[in-house]
């Protein structure tokens, strides 16, 4: 009789549906046990997105052995795309940035990102990317009232029928409520309460709440969204959460998934002590970057354009979503490389240098990656393609024009998908998921050095 699965994990991605079973254990300090899995395409096509997790689960059941029966189940989702998001604050380098590190770890997609006051041009944007939540920000507590009240009465005649977020000054709480009266609005505490203090997971929280409501949307989503008490995560709040809890067991980790049409790079650290003086703007612990341009398939060609390589170039031909011959495997790989490196640097602090009357001084502008401890590679292209883990190592170099991780850092290949299935499980059991990721770093440790 094969053992009992006690949690199913359900991820309904944009173009593959996978099925986890997990079972309590005792060994591992009382982690989860991976026992079973299934995949299946996506069926958002099909009008009912309950196809494909329908099919995901029976393969899971073929290979467990037996039929599920009063399983837990928790769902995490990207099968409706990411949340379009506007953002408005009063300065890029505080509210408004602020404001998109919230909504980038929350699933959102930034559509436009504004500072100050808002023009004509700006609502006009507003109103092409009929977004689906607009996020309102500004001034740290008791600072700068004019701009955001204007700002929120200009954002409140457009008439548009979406979700406000109000992340601002909380003494205008009141005046927010009086302006969007007819509108639904939900207030967060302030993202930038005082200069140099971020406070980005309020938010974050409400903005997963907007998305387990858009979510539904998705064909078919409604229909099954009862199976979970616990509502759906977006997949990346599911990775991060996962990220953040890696940290706390083994130490500061960085996330990479690099995917078709996006690279994501998720940290979880506070940087090396020795920059700390150096650095010119806060940074959230927990940071999610999501790089658009950057895809080893459908964004492919952006990456060939960015290197100006004319070599690779006459070789798109070979270009494959799923690779199986050698030229293509050769292709993915070398995109791999360029993907990896460009979205790492991206979401990297730089050291600039400041030029004062006193002589050149160096600024850190960015997130210090320098105290990461572990790398993990997710998604298919870096864990299925032979050689591609090799394009996580090339960034692990250290401290140069950019604050990487260290030469010596330590990689693992989350080769069946399970880091976002454990982040959606932390909702419930934190501590579960803290033992697992251990018992997954020490196994895996051991085996590569054995």
């Amino acid at each position: 009789m094969p053992a009992k699965i006690d949690i199913l994990t359900i991820e309904v991605g944009s173009t593959i549906t996978k099925a986890n079973g997990f079972r309590f254990s005792e060994a591992g300090g009382h982690g989860l046990e991976h026992i079973a899995q299934g995949f299946a395409k996506t069926s958002v096509d099909s009008g009912d997105v309950g196809i494909g997790v329908r099919e995901a689960t029976e393969e899971l059941e073929n290979n467990f052995g037996a039929k599920l029966t009063a399983v837990e189940t928790f769902i995490n989702s990207s099968a409706a795309g990411g949340l379009k998001m506007t953002v408005h604050g009063l300065t890029y380098s505080m509210t408004a940035r602020a404001a998109r590190e919230a909504s980038l770890g929350a699933g959102a997609i930034v559509k436009k990102l504004s500072a100050g006051a808002l023009d004509d041009y700006d609502l006009e944007d507003i109103k092409e990317i009929k977004p689906n939540i607009i996020l309102l920000a500004g001034g740290v507590e008791f600072g700068e009232k004019k701009i955001v009240l204007e700002n929120a009465e200009k954002i409140a005649a457009l008439g548009l029928s979406v979700p406000v977020i109000y992340a601002g000054n909380s003494v205008l709480q009141k005046h927010i409520k009086a302006i969007f009266n007819s509108n639904e609005l939900l207030i967060a505490d302030n993202v930038f309460p005082e200069v140099d203090m971020l406070n980005v997971e309020p938010l974050r929280k409400l903005i997963h709440e907007v998305f387990s409501r858009h979510i539904v949307h998705a064909p078919g989503m409604a229909r099954f969204a009862g199976m979970s008490s616990w509502g759906i995560l977006p997949t990346p709040g599911a990775v991060l959460k996962g990220a953040e809890l890696f940290a706390e067991a083994m130490g500061d980790c960085m996330v990479i998934d690099v995917g078709g049409a996006t690279s994501d790079v998720h940290s979880v650290t506070d940087g090396s002590p020795e920059y700390a003086a150096m650095t010119t703007e806060p940074e959230p612990r927990s940071k999610r970057s999501v790089e658009g341009d950057l895809g080893v398939y459908v964004n492919a060609a952006n990456i060939v354009h960015l290197m100006k390589d004319k070599e690779w170039e006459a070789r798109m031909s070979d270009l494959a979503a799923m690779p199986h011959t050698q030229r293509q495997k050769e292709l993915t790989r070398w995109l791999c490389d360029r993907a990896v490196e460009t979205a790492v640097k991206r979401h990297a602090a730089q050291l600039v240098d400041l030029y004062t009357p006193t002589g050149k001084k160096q600024l850190v502008k960015g997130k210090d990656l320098s105290a990461i401890k572990w790398v993990i590679a997710t998604g298919g292209a870096l864990t299925r393609i032979d050689g591609a883990l090799n394009s996580v190592k090339s960034v692990c170099i250290g401290p140069g024009r950019y604050l990487l991780p260290q030469p010596g850092t330590k990689i693992l290949a989350d080769r069946n998908y399970l880091f976002s299935a454990l982040g959606t499980i932390a909702q419930a059991y934190p501590d579960k998921v803290k033992a697992s990721f251990k018992a997954w770093a020490e196994k895996e440790q051991a085996a590569n050095y054995s």
